[in-house]
């Protein structure tokens, strides 16, 4: 029954989902969409004239959140076989295979992993650890990490139905590897 004790955990980390797609432009048609132009992104305050885009900017949609963080290094964070990583937009996900373990890892590129990582500490109050020399800021919480390094923002979320403490070490390893490919 200790999975009822995390039942607001998961409500909370649903809603988040739910704003992230929002804020990413996801579909619900499952099917790839292109991505939006680089000028709609907010990024940081510019020299730049209003709207164009700026470096930090086409630097996060440059990026193919699938090749920061590779299959075989994505099983590794998940202790188990995964699918191919499926690309949408800034986002990609590898999920366990049907016959199970529940097992899901997802990589997000971009201002949306800032969101997210914003909505989990302003807005539902999670408890983040720092994690000290990997990119410019680095942070944990139960299930995620963010790193941002040179203005681009990932983040890192880990679905698995055991105990958390299992997945520490080789969270802090996924983060350290997609930190140096930024």
């Amino acid at each position: 029954m200790s999975y009822l004790r995390h039942a607001p955990r998961a409500a909370a980390a649903t809603l988040a989902c739910v704003a992230l797609a929002a804020l990413t432009g996801c579909g619900d048609d499952g099917k790839e969409t292109a991505a939006p132009p680089a000028a709609a992104t907010t990024a940081p305050a510019t020299d730049a004239p209003a709207g164009e885009p700026t470096a930090t900017a086409a630097a996060a949609s440059d990026v193919d959140p699938c090749t920061l963080l590779v299959k075989k290094e994505a099983e590794k964070l998940a202790g188990t076989a995964l699918e191919d990583g499926v690309r949408v937009q800034e986002s990609c996900t590898y999920t366990g295979p049907v016959t199970g373990p529940t097992a899901q890892v997802e990589i997000y590129v971009g201002d949306g992993a800032k969101k997210f990582l914003d909505i989990d500490r302003d807005n539902l109050g999670h408890k983040f650890e720092t994690l000290a020399g990997i990119g410019d800021e680095a942070y944990l919480e139960d299930g995620v990490a963010f790193v941002n390094k040179s203005g681009v923002w990932v983040a890192i979320r880990l679905t698995r139905l055991e105990d958390w403490a299992k997945f520490v070490k080789p969270m802090e390893e996924a983060v350290r590897t997609v930190a140096g490919r930024l």
